[in-house]
């Protein structure tokens, strides 16, 4: 059986017994966060601009725009939802840059309300099997400044729309094909502050939808759109393909533990910068008026990501939320680093950029040994004395989760922050329905709990 077939038997066939509890609970943390994210992002930067296009747009009456109300097409409604999802980037990742929650969730919501609902249980089987065949497919994957969440989250949101669409084999190898042809992406965005990262993020969960919808038409892709000549090993794998990290032990252990889930709003590659510092601040009582210089060490991958000179430029928070210098010194400052540190006015703040302007960053190779995101902060003081801290491995990750009670203060930070706040009651409903979300006889239930 080709890979492609296999991967395709994967998606199809796999049902809720089949799932084992950790997945489960995973998926549960996961939908939270991306509930709590869109909640919290509706009205950043950008958002209200996509959700004027998607109405310019109109269409159908198909599925719900989240927190503003009413109804689009189901691939638009997925592109703005998602926008709102990623754009405080508080979501979750996976190394190296994949954003999975972000594209699966408001893209699996879409496609319920699009076929008529579908019951808790199949809407976490769905979401697991998508977001897990991603996961599998970014393990193999060397992207060379291709951005992960474009190549990659495409084929779970592709996946997930497939099941809710009830595609045969045929349709979803095609359906998967097609969402090869759309992949795609660069991290330039991110390095230069621009929109496209959310839109990036919109457009994988859009394109999922459409893919899933054309194959459903008779749509042919190319089905050799793995491991052909110019398949996604050719062009995202160096031409290497492991078969043992794509399709060993499918079903016994999941990609999706590697999920990671942030403490902070920015970009998973300043976790540990910021880690480090906060440890100096909470045990050597270090104020920002206190430190002349800081030297901040990273690996080269998220060195080329966050370490340019800070510059707050056209678009602050997302300036701001990809630079290593400005985390850091915000964390410094406020000891803490919070959703409000990354509006406009504290961005602007004049103490920050005397701050950075201190600030110091280079990459170093030989750190990678001690881990992908490894990170050393050193500290000199106005009075002589110098800190030294490393953070090998930030909070947040799989060897270091975050606590259940963790996930709900997140959640509920971001509920508290929303700039189209929603009935208080709704955020314990929330709560619960999640956690309890296999008894759900419709997920479409979850919907009104979203609108302010």
């Amino acid at each position: 059986m080709d890979v492609e077939e296999k991967l395709v038997e994967y998606t199809l066939n796999t049902h809720f017994n089949d799932l084992p509890e950790q997945a489960i609970e995973i998926m549960k943390i996961l939908i939270l966060t991306v509930l709590g994210t869109t909640i919290a992002g509706a009205t950043s930067e950008g958002c209200e601009a996509v959700l004027d296009q998607v109405h310019e747009w109109g269409g159908s009456k198909e599925a719900t725009i989240l927190i503003y109300g009413g109804q689009i097409p189901a691939h638009n409604a997925a592109l703005v939802n998602s926008v709102m999802a990623r754009a405080l980037d508080f979501c979750d990742g996976m190394v190296p840059g994949l954003h999975l929650g972000s594209t699966c969730v408001p893209a699996a919501l879409a496609a319920a309300e699009l076929t008529g609902g579908c019951s808790g249980k199949d809407f976490l089987t769905y979401l697991i099997v998508g977001a897990e065949a991603a996961a599998r497919i970014n393990s193999c994957s060397i992207y060379n400044g291709f951005d992960p969440t474009g190549v990659c989250s495409i084929f779970a949101a592709t996946a997930i729309a497939g099941r809710m669409l009830n595609l045969n084999p045929k349709q979803m190898l095609n359906a998967l094909a097609l969402a090869f042809n759309r992949s795609g992406g660069s991290l330039q965005s991110n390095i230069d502050g621009a929109g496209a990262v959310r839109i990036i993020q919109g457009s994988a969960s859009q394109g999922g939808i459409i893919c899933a919808q054309l194959a459903k038409k008779g749509i042919t892709g190319p089905k050799n759109f793995l491991k052909g000549q110019y398949g996604y090993f050719h062009l995202y794998a160096d031409d290497q393909y492991n078969p043992e990290a794509l399709f060993g032990g499918w079903g016994e252990r999941f990609d999706l533990t590697k999920l990671v889930f942030k403490r902070y709003p920015s970009c998973w590659s300043t976790t540990s910068s910021i880690d480090a510092i906060l440890e100096v601040v909470r045990e050597k009582g270090l104020n920002a008026d206190d430190v002349e210089r800081i030297e901040i060490t990273m690996t080269p991958s998220p060195y080329k990501l966050v370490g340019h000179p800070f510059e707050v430029g056209d678009s602050p928070r997302i300036n701001a939320q990809f630079n290593v210098r400005y985390c850091v010194a915000s964390a410094l400052l406020r000891k803490g680093l919070r959703l409000k540190d990354f509006d406009e006015p504290a961005i602007r703040d004049p103490k920050i950029m005397k701050i950075t302007d201190r600030i110091y960053v280079t990459p170093d190779p030989d750190l990678e040994k001690q881990g992908h995101n490894a990170a050393v902060v050193l500290v000199k003081t106005t009075q002589g004395i110098t800190y030294e801290n490393t953070v090998r491995l930030p909070r947040g990750g799989p060897e270091s989760p975050l606590t259940r009670e963790e996930h709900i203060e997140r959640f509920n930070n971001c509920f508290g922050y929303a700039g189209k706040p929603l009935p208080q009651e709704n955020a314990e409903r929330i709560l619960s329905m999640v956690s309890h979300l296999e008894e759900l006889p419709d997920i479409c239930n979850l919907i009104p709990l979203l609108l302010s």
